[in-house]
């Protein structure tokens, strides 16, 4: 069964040895040497300030991040399900927040931000997604952290990334707290979430030593321990393992191809090759996402958002929940939508380092799908536009 779904994505077989290794205690020599190598990794991706890694789902560092950064007033952003989440969060913890909503395929444009920012001073803190993954959509985060830091560089930023992280490069420039998971780009189990923090966010940290966050997720606690290669609290060894080991493969990109690069030795982690090899990476993924978009319209099907990101494709059909079923008899596991668009939608995942014999796969297992139920006559029509979009794009 291949797994399509946007997380958790399919695990590496380098990966999966890698975290089967031998555990290591937390508080080892042998072990820090492991943790400064993926710090390494994550500020050469991030290229932000400082990185945290924390035992936790996306949703944990989420609130810890809106509890010791958020003093007033919190702006959050409703795209989505996941953009409901910073509302949630408030509510739970008696916060001051105010929401905007669009509909879940249309994107908030940065002009809206910047009114709701205008009618109420109290704001400090804004949190958005970069994609909501619930329909696909990208949203302008670039140009809405531009705009609003512009406008007021005091307010805080905080972006859930992590269905981007990994996906495509990002201008953390304007952003001060960048959210990412384990699941998704990064091919690793559930279970560890990933902080990058900007030189503006740490001097709000350390003038604010007290903060609604509690006592595991203090983020001065953690950035004291982190920056000497440990952590605050028992570390999730084998999930930070793995990372080192994704980025092994990442930088080995850099000079080889993904099959190589899949099987390549353990090696030193370098910033300049990493950064290198990211860039295949991200080059990679975006050709998968756009020719998978051509052998969609080349089906007669259309995209649900208005704004699609790279990380998913989310295909609106009125017979999704059929059309995902036939997939998955085939061999391929796609995800629903959520909530009121379940069975309205259905989504194939672009995050991770996918082979393009298995994306071709998806593809005419979505083909074939169509002609099992009668929807469109089988012709080849996906595919060949998917290998041709391969080409234009010098990816073939």
């Amino acid at each position: 069964m291949l797994l399509f779904t946007p997380g958790p994505t399919p695990t590496p077989e380098s990966i999966r040895q890698a975290m089967a290794t031998p555990t290591l205690h937390h508080r080892t020599k042998e072990f820090e040497s492991i943790f400064a190598k993926a710090r390494l990794g994550l500020q050469t991706m991030l290229n932000m300030e400082e990185v945290l890694m924390l035992a936790s789902s996306g949703t944990g560092a989420m609130e810890a991040s809106v509890l010791q950064f958020c003093h007033s007033k919190l702006l959050s952003i409703s795209c989505g399900k996941f953009g409901q989440r910073w509302g949630k969060i408030a509510l739970a913890n008696n916060l001051p927040h105010t929401e905007l909503v669009k509909e879940w395929d249309t994107p908030i444009s940065a002009q809206e931000v910047l009114e709701a920012l205008q009618s109420d001073p109290s704001i400090d803190t804004l949190a958005l997604q970069v994609c909501e993954s619930a329909g696909g959509l990208r949203l302008p985060l670039e140009q809405i952290a531009r705009e609003v830091k512009a406008y007021r560089q005091d307010i805080i930023i905080i972006a859930d990334a992590i269905t981007a992280m990994g996906v495509e490069p990002l201008d953390t420039t304007h952003i001060d707290v960048l959210i990412g998971g384990s699941q998704k780009a990064f091919m690793l189990p559930p279970g560890m979430s990933i902080i990058g923090l900007s030189k503006r966010a740490l001097e709000v940290l350390e003038a604010r030593p007290t903060h609604r966050g509690g006592l595991y997720f203090s983020f001065l606690t953690e950035l004291k321990n982190q920056r000497k290669n440990t952590t605050a609290w028992t570390a999730p060894t084998t999930l930070i393992t793995g990372l080192v080991r994704y980025f092994e493969i990442v930088q080995a990109l850099a000079s080889s191809n993904l099959d190589s690069a899949l099987e390549s030795s353990a090696q030193e982690l370098d910033s300049s090759l990493l950064a290198q090899g990211f860039l295949r990476a991200y080059t990679h993924t975006r050709a998968i996402s756009l020719a998978t978009r051509e052998a969609i319209s080349a089906l007669g099907l259309s995209l649900y958002p208005k704004s699609p990101a790279l990380a998913m494709s989310a295909i609106a059909h009125t017979d999704s929940a059929k059309i995902r079923q036939r997939m998955k008899a085939l061999g391929v596991n796609v995800a629903a939508g959520q909530d009121h668009i379940k069975d309205s939608i259905f989504r194939i995942n672009h995050m991770g380092l996918i082979h393009i014999y298995e994306a071709s796969y998806a593809i005419n297992a979505l083909e074939l799908s169509l002609d099992t139920l009668g929807l469109r006559s089988f012709d080849g029509a996906g595919n060949a536009s998917f290998f041709g979009a391969l080409k234009k794009q010098e990816i073939l």
